[in-house]
């Protein structure tokens, strides 16, 4: 059923890209109607914080949330929220939502993010077993946050390594489980898996790598301990997966949109329907610096594509090219990550990780910067963003000695 209102440009999704896609229209001078659509109760929010100070209870949702309501009825953004999308009919020009309603729109953006890979082993559905994606899912691990509790973490990626340091300090027993050799594998080299593994350690931290998770044990419909499979249980009180996630792609393939790990769009974040466009985490756009094309998960990434597709609504062409950053804070700890270290054929410290709390890898490519992973090393970290996008070739030798300034570095 139709609901009767104008057409004006709808956005899917209720996360940063969406958010930013707002203010942005607006300062780009848009004066129609804009419909935000999203399928949690609260309006727009940050998530990265959500395993870490919200965790941690030491800010609360005022902190998070990216705008207040006021600010998008202001902006006449009507705010649709515990509101699914069921379908996209693009040659209709129309968004159906589970509810019945019919919305129709000029210009369409999708930034519907992504979900949590689940896991799917017996015992799964036992209360205890957690994700952490929502505010939801936040208060939830809260309910467990009791001194001398026992969790285990399955994961050791940044989610999984970011929630046990919060539940670290906050008294409770935590296990690391990780299927690879070491933890952060997919993201950073051994250098820097290594100082986590040992930062962890020290806190309390059990760390288990090589732990491929077969089960979960439980009692009463509650889960009391996770099983590896060869032979060891590892009691627990509640359970945190962090295992990745998948970017949600379902309405842009059912709508006819192309998708090949993500939803595949241009420069302009324009995708194969010229009237759709789409931002964040469930994209695929081209980067010029790598030469590539990226689906990243990552609030640089969904921010500067929300104002990238509020532009192009507009007619206005503003690419998006821009070097990837990443970062997690653990304990005291800031790791920043600058560019892609996929390919490296060298890494070059500067620092001493295996005793101090501050250092840089430098990943190089025949002798060019392609990305940085930089621990409470702020010049290091922004130096090499500038770098990474100007291709720079640097002097291993100069990159690791401190005595020289990152900025000399750069200039040799």
């Amino acid at each position: 059923m139709s609901t009767g209102e104008e057409a004006g440009i709808v956005i899917i999704g209720a996360g940063q890209a969406a958010s930013q896609a707002v203010v942005s229209l607006r300062a780009e001078g848009y004066e129609g109607r804009i419909t935000l659509i999203g399928d949690e109760a609260e309006p727009p929010y940050q998530r990265p914080p959500l395993s870490k100070k919200f965790l941690a209870g030491e800010i609360g949702f005022d902190r998070v949330e990216l705008k207040p309501a006021e600010f998008y009825a202001g902006a006449n953004c009507a705010l649709m929220l515990s509101t699914r999308v069921s379908a996209i009919d693009a040659a209709a020009k129309t968004v159906a939502t589970s509810d019945g309603k019919l919305i129709p729109y000029t210009k369409l953006l999708i930034a519907t993010g992504s979900r949590v890979r689940e896991i799917n082993v017996p015992g799964f559905d036992l209360e205890g077993v957690h994700y952490l994606r929502s505010v939801g899912d936040v208060h939830d691990i809260q309910s467990h946050f009791k001194a001398g509790a026992k969790l285990v973490v399955v994961g050791g990626g940044y989610i999984g390594l970011e929630v046990a340091a919060v539940a670290k300090k906050n008294g409770i027993a935590v296990t690391v489980l990780e299927t690879a050799d070491r933890v952060l594998a997919r993201v950073v080299d051994p250098i820097v898996s290594k100082f986590y593994e040992r930062i962890h350690r020290a806190a309390g931290v059990v760390i288990e790598t090589g732990v491929t998770v077969v089960g979960f044990e439980g009692k009463d419909g509650k889960v009391t301990g996770v099983d590896s499979g060869d032979g060891k249980i590892f009691p627990c009180d509640f359970v945190v997966v962090g295992i990745g996630i998948i970017p949600n792609t379902e309405l842009a393939v059912n709508a006819g949109i192309t998708v090949d790990n993500g939803i595949v769009v241009d420069e302009m974040t324009r995708t194969s329907d010229e009237n759709i466009f789409a931002a964040g985490d469930c994209t695929n756009h081209p980067n010029g610096i790598f030469d590539r094309r990226l689906r990243l998960e990552s609030v640089q990434n969904a921010i500067e594509q929300g104002k990238t597709a509020a532009a192009a609504m507009m007619g206005k062409d503003k690419p998006y090219n821009q070097v990837p950053w990443f970062w997690s804070d653990q304990y005291d700890l800031k790791l920043q990550i600058a560019g892609l270290s996929q390919g490296y054929t060298q890494a070059v410290t500067r620092g001493h990780p295996e005793t101090d709390n501050n250092f840089a890898v430098f990943y190089l490519k025949d002798g060019v910067l392609i990305a940085v992973d930089a621990v409470n090393r702020p010049p290091e970290f922004m130096m090499s963003k500038l770098l990474i996008a100007q291709h720079a070739k640097l002097d291993p030798a100069r990159l690791a000695d401190e005595s020289i300034n990152m900025k000399e570095v750069a200039k040799a």
